[in-house]
């Protein structure tokens, strides 16, 4: 675990955390809405992408300039010129910090640090960070690099992929917002194609991206299957595998066979790869866990990939400026 401490004055800021991958679902957001936080309780990540004031238009900016931040397609409105690499926390993770009251500015239901970093040192009044929790944007912390200093212990070592299964590291996350992860997936599923027509395997995979991939890429006969690959799953039967990404690393889990892997969250794939199962059988001694008491509702539909993470994701792939993914770029909304 690491504490990281105020680079003014020494004192901790944060509680002891471990490093974990930037959340996908930085890819979008939903105005109007609150959001819970970004990241788990213990946890924080890097955040390498441009934050905040002051901002730029793409004309500005430019192709080149905007090619080198990592973005190939022209997305949202405006690109960010502030600083790079701030560090993410859950807000309850820095109980060394407190709010200056004269930056809470916000555009609705809470505060989004619009008005430069809003956190200081709790004990020398350092600015150090911001803390956003407003309508439309995820609940999080976010400390500058340079206003902060690491002096705690090494991290917890990185777990294997035996080690993040056996001990269910896979399956936490933001489970209501899974159609945003399903988004970033999407992208990288239809780049592997070229293109060209592909069929989803029948289950979980087809019942989250059948629909979309269909509504995207061209049918015809010889179509690519898309199936899945992974810890704790058999050798893949298909060309294109959604296979996890590592919760702590980022690398992405390679099959073997040949088979072209298409990068998912971690808690996504877990979800995709061993849905749970509910019985609906009596039980005797009463209802354990998960047992409904009534006739089973109609099972939910799916969740739709998220349009606005799908074009966000092809908008940082290099390959999303050729022709025949430009033309595919707002067909998902």
């Amino acid at each position: 675990m690491a504490v990281f401490g105020c680079a003014g004055c020494g004192a901790a800021l944060t509680v002891a955390v471990s490093r974990v991958v930037r959340p996908v679902h930085l890819a979008d957001s939903h105005w109007e809405m609150l959001h819970p936080p970004l990241l788990e309780a213990g946890t924080y990540a890097v955040d390498h992408e441009r934050f905040g004031a002051p901002w730029r238009t793409w004309e500005e900016v430019g192709a080149a300039e905007a090619a080198a931040r990592g973005y190939f397609v022209e997305f949202w409105g405006n690109l960010s010129d502030g600083p790079p690499d701030t560090l993410l926390f859950a807000p309850g993770d820095l109980p060394g910090t407190a709010l200056i009251p004269e930056r809470n500015e916000g555009h609705c239901l809470g505060i989004d640090g619009s008005g430069g970093p809003n956190l200081a040192c709790l004990d020398c009044g350092r600015p150090v960070g911001w803390r956003i929790d407003d309508c439309g944007q995820w609940q999080v912390a976010r400390l500058l690099p340079e206003a902060v200093r690491l002096p705690g212990p090494p991290e917890r070592p990185v777990m294997d992929w035996a080690e993040l299964t056996a001990e269910g590291a896979l399956w936490p996350g933001l489970g209501e917002y899974r159609h945003i992860p399903a988004g970033v997936a999407l992208a990288h599923a239809v780049v592997a194609t070229g293109g060209g027509p592909v069929v989803a395997a029948p289950g979980p995979v087809a019942g989250l991206f059948g629909r979309a991939l269909a509504a995207l890429l061209p049918a015809g006969t010889g179509a690519t299957r898309l199936d899945l690959a992974g810890p704790g799953l058999g050798e893949p039967d298909a060309e294109l595998v959604l296979v996890p990404v590592h919760p702590q690393t980022g690398e992405v889990w390679r099959p073997g066979g040949g088979a072209v892997p298409v990068p998912v969250e971690a808690a996504l794939w877990a979800e995709l790869a061993f849905p749970v199962h509910r019985t609906r059988l009596p039980a005797v001694g009463g209802l354990p866990p998960g047992v409904e008491r009534d006739d089973p509702l109609p099972p939910h539909p799916p969740a739709r990939p998220s349009g606005n993470a799908y074009r966000y994701t092809v908008a940082r792939l290099p390959v999303g400026r050729e022709p025949w993914l430009r033309a595919l770029h707002a067909r998902w909304h």
